[in-house]
């Protein structure tokens, strides 16, 4: 198993993104595989979506929803980048089939408050990729 499978299996990961003057930024997501690429959701207004379209470069280290990092486990560099709402469905089955009990919970949670339009999917590919 790779390291990228390792952080792909993980029930979090911490992302991190950098801001313009290079300072990492690190936050814990729920992450899911698919096709050797890795997924996650984000707010549309949120600080790490704009620091991806600035700067593509990432890592992702599994870790605790706190953040707190898993003592020696691997950190993976990615290439991240904004998705469409349109792909967004497929995403979101993406992320279902790894959470399949919180992630229909909070995809109906989000169904309810009509915030479907309010978060992007993010796709992360292994450097060199």
């Amino acid at each position: 198993m790779t390291d990228w499978d390792v952080v792909g299996r993980a029930n979090y990961v911490s992302f991190t993104s950098y801001r313009k003057d290079g300072t990492a930024v690190s936050s814990p997501v729920w992450i899911a595989p698919d096709g050797g690429k890795l997924y996650f959701f984000s707010e549309v207004g949120a600080y790490k979506v704009k620091r991806i379209r600035r700067n593509p470069a990432v890592t992702l280290q599994p870790c605790d929803v706190r953040g707190k990092l898993t003592p020696n486990s691997p950190v993976v560099e990615g290439t991240a980048r904004v998705l469409e709402f349109a792909d967004s469905p497929r995403i979101r089955k993406v992320l279902n089939r790894k959470y399949w009990l919180l992630g229909p919970l909070s995809e109906f949670g989000v169904w309810v408050t009509r915030r479907q339009q309010a978060s992007f999917a993010i796709e992360i590919s292994p450097v060199g990729a």
